[in-house]
């Protein structure tokens, strides 16, 4: 069941809340409403930057600067060695600071990537497959194991259910995950038995 911060509240409450039927699922009129009011089930992206806009961001920095300045005073006093190993440090800070975040971007896209493109939900009465992308607050979302989950939700019933949550939490054990518990308000990310979560794995 596809719906945000809902792991302090029984799953009565939430498929009232949410006008559900745990065995039918939603009505395809439902489906399409609900659509339209929370936009697709994905993730939503930045325009990525450019290598210049990423460059010039390197020099945006008070330490930076600050060598940058050291640097041009150095050449004024003749210091030319000086200079040009401050200039050098700069340089080579500004390269690894591109190549880093290069990095983070190609890490996020595959992030994307392993996000399951196809969910098993009840509609109707049906068990049916749609694009998770179309996956609304209310759906009732089948899993098993092998399968990537596709989106946040609040687990209505498990039997010895094991989710793996290395790329969430840095756990490299799998999460034992109980649908019948209701937990505190506050409880962390990590600790909520009762949620799965979007990419992560059963």
């Amino acid at each position: 069941m596809a719906v945000h911060e809902c792991h302090f509240l029984t799953v009565d409450h939430l498929t009232r809340e949410l006008e559900t039927h745990l065995e039918k699922g939603l009505t395809q009129e439902q489906a399409k409403e609900r659509l339209q009011k929370h936009g697709p089930n994905e993730l939503q992206e930045k325009p990525r930057p450019g290598f210049f806009s990423m460059l010039l961001d390197q020099f945006n920095n008070f330490l930076v600067i600050l060598l940058i300045v050291a640097a041009v005073i150095s050449l004024l006093l003749g210091e030319y060695i000086d200079a040009i190993a401050i200039i050098t440090i700069v340089a080579l800070n500004a390269v690894v600071g591109v190549i880093q975040e290069s990095k983070a971007e190609a890490a996020l896209a595959a992030l994307k990537k392993m996000s399951a493109p196809n969910a098993q939900v009840m509609r109707g009465g049906h068990q049916i497959t749609i694009a998770s992308r179309e996956l609304v607050p209310g759906d009732i979302v089948l899993v098993e194991a092998g399968n990537y989950i596709p989106a946040d939700m609040h687990l209505v019933e498990s039997f010895n259910l094991r989710v793996e949550e290395a790329s969430l939490t840095g756990e490299s054990v799998p999460v034992d995950k109980v649908a019948n518990v209701v937990l505190e308000k506050d409880i962390p990310i990590g600790d909520r038995k009762n949620t799965a979560f979007m990419s992560t794995m059963v």
